[in-house]
């Protein structure tokens, strides 16, 4: 599963230095738009030909890793 996170890269020249599939320009955060939008991932593979399915389910878990944080309340 680690070797998904291998194809999230970050660089602080490309888009503003936020998490991208592959060093493309397609970042994280449009990949998790699609879905939320409701597309699948064979509609979002079709939209966007230059990503494999391998790059959703990095991106997905590039979420979850990000996410799975203690919330403090105070």
């Amino acid at each position: 599963m680690s070797d998904l996170l291998e194809r999230i890269t970050i660089n602080p020249k490309q888009c503003g230095g936020r998490p991208c599939i592959r060093g493309m320009r397609i970042r994280v955060s449009d990949v998790l738009d699609l879905f939320a939008a409701g597309l699948s991932a064979e509609e979002i593979l079709s939209e966007m030909p230059d990503l494999e399915a391998d790059d959703l389910k990095a991106a997905l878990l590039y979420a979850s890793r990000k996410l799975n944080h203690p919330v403090l309340v105070a």
